[in-house]
Formats: structure tokens, C-alpha cells, sequence
């Protein structure tokens, strides 16, 4: 067995545990043990600002989500207004219309119902006349065959305007 404090410069693990430790202090003698703790604490801060990157980052997308759900939010709200509003004015305009086509129909009405009173009292008054044109032939025919002479005439005469000034 080996004891920790014999030296054997003739067995190899001497010389490989000697090699060892010189290249330790080689190491250490040009400050590569800094060197890999400066390299790893700039990885550290890298890994830590990128960290910090990518929370902000978040943040800012969780921010323009959130305005974007407002916006979209505002847009619903917005197009259901205009919705309402069209849905009102198509009924008010619907409204008119049925008014306005109720009033033509009632001027309508009225317009026929007077052209047809006028038609009435036209023909009414064609009837009066074609009587009072047939009356005064018969009885100018009745009164001259009845009456002659001057006497008939002056008859006839008087009596037509008598008549006309009567039927009209």
C-alpha cells in the first residue's frame, strides 16, 4: 500500500500528480480561473438581459392585447349602435312610407270620387238638358199643332224662355 507521505519518483502516478498540480498553477499563474468566471458572469448578465427582454417584451404584447381587445371591444360596441341605429331609421322610414302611401291613396280616392261626382253632375245636367231639349219640341210640335199663327209663335216663344229659365 501506498502511504500519502512516500515518494516514489519511479512510479508514474508521482509524475502524473506532479504534471497535475504544475498545470494547475500554470493555470492559475495566468489567471484562467478569472478568465472563466468573467466569461461565465457575462454569460449570467447575457441570460439575465435577455431575460429582461423578454418580460418586457411580454409585457408589452399583454399591453397591446389588452388594447386591442378594448378596441375590439369598442368596435362591437360601435357596429351594434350603427346596427341599431339603421334598424331605427328603416323602421321610421317604413313608417313614412306607409303613411305617406296611405295619404296618396286617400288624395287618390278623393280625386276619383270627385271626378266622379263631376262625371254625375255632368251627366245629370246632360239629362236635364236632352229633357228640357225634347220638352221644348214637343211642345212647340203640341202648340203648333194646336195654336196657329202669330198667337202660336208669340206662345212658343214665351213659353220656351218660360221653360229654359225654369230647368236651368
Amino acid at each position: 500500500m501506498y502511504t500519502l507521505l512516500t515518494f516514489d519518483t519511479q512510479d508514474p502516478t508521482f509524475w502524473v500528480s506532479i504534471s497535475f498540480l504544475l498545470f494547475l498553477a500554470l493555470l492559475a499563474y495566468y489567471g484562467v480561473p478569472g478568465m472563466i468566471g468573467k466569461a461565465l458572469d457575462a454569460r449570467g448578465d447575457a441570460i439575465r438581459s435577455e431575460l429582461d427582454e423578454a418580460r418586457r417584451l411580454r409585457e408589452e404584447a399583454q399591453a397591446l392585447l389588452a388594447d386591442y381587445q378594448k378596441k375590439a371591444r369598442e368596435a362591437e360596441g360601435e357596429a351594434k349602435s350603427i346596427i341599431d341605429q339603421a334598424k331605427r331609421e328603416a323602421e321610421e322610414l317604413a313608417a313614412e312610407t306607409r303613411q305617406s302611401l296611405s295619404e296618396m291613396i286617400a288624395r287618390r280616392s278623393k280625386m276619383a270620387e270627385e271626378k266622379i261626382a263631376r262625371a254625375e253632375a255632368q251627366a245629370l245636367s246632360e239629362v236635364r238638358s236632352a229633357a228640357v231639349d225634347t220638352a221644348l219640341a214637343a211642345a212647340q210640335s203640341i202648340i203648333k199643332t194646336r195654336v196657329a199663327g202669330s198667337t202660336g209663335d208669340g206662345l212658343i216663344s214665351q213659353s220656351i224662355s218660360d221653360l229654359k229659365g225654369k230647368l236651368n
